[in-house]
């Protein structure tokens, strides 16, 4: 069954200079961190003088298929193996860049995504599990991702709700009791 599912090696998101913002890696293709980043700065070399600010780009690299896309200081990269559909994986691509847009509001940078880490690590969560792909529609994604992060916000707001009814209930009751 593993062979006819399609799957995700690796899913990038390096800055301008070719440094870590967010990454997650599904299989032991690349055993240390030694060569996860080796495997970054050479992709990031590699593809840093292309255009790839409207549509995403396809390249192979070191027998990988790497589809990637960048917007103002971040660029996003999504590698599978040779012998994975280029279509599915700029399909994830896509997912993953129009999720984080929507998470940060259209306001994707660096310092923006790096302020919003734990929501772009959601994000990578729920389009990719151990390498097999999940979800591919950027706004189902946000969504999913927007509902974890209001479970916890939802019980604060709950509770300055509960806390606003209690001290109404003090003012009304000092104010019968004069």
């Amino acid at each position: 069954m593993q062979e006819s599912c399609p799957t995700v090696k690796s899913i990038l998101l390096l800055d301008s200079e070719g440094k870590r913002v967010a990454v997650k890696y599904y299989t032991d293709d690349w055993p240390t961190l030694s060569a996860k980043l080796v495997l970054e700065k050479s992709v990031f070399t590699k593809t840093q003088k292309t255009n790839a600010r409207n549509e995403a780009e396809i390249i192979m690299f070191d027998g990988y298929i790497v589809v990637y896309k960048f917007i103002q200081d971040l660029h996003f990269f999504v590698v599978g193996g040779d012998d994975e559909n280029e279509l599915i994986l700029a399909a994830v691509l896509q997912g993953f860049f129009d999720a984080v847009g929507l998470l940060l509001r259209n306001n994707v940078d660096k310092k923006t995504a790096l302020e919003n880490l734990d929501l772009i690590l959601l994000c990578l969560d729920e389009i990719v599990d151990g390498g097999i792909i999940l979800e591919t529609e950027g706004s189902v994604i946000a969504g999913k991702v927007a509902t974890n992060g209001l479970d916890s916000a939802g019980s604060l707001t709950e509770q300055t709700i509960s806390q606003a009814l209690a001290t109404a209930r003090e003012h009304l009751a000092r104010s019968l009791l004069k």
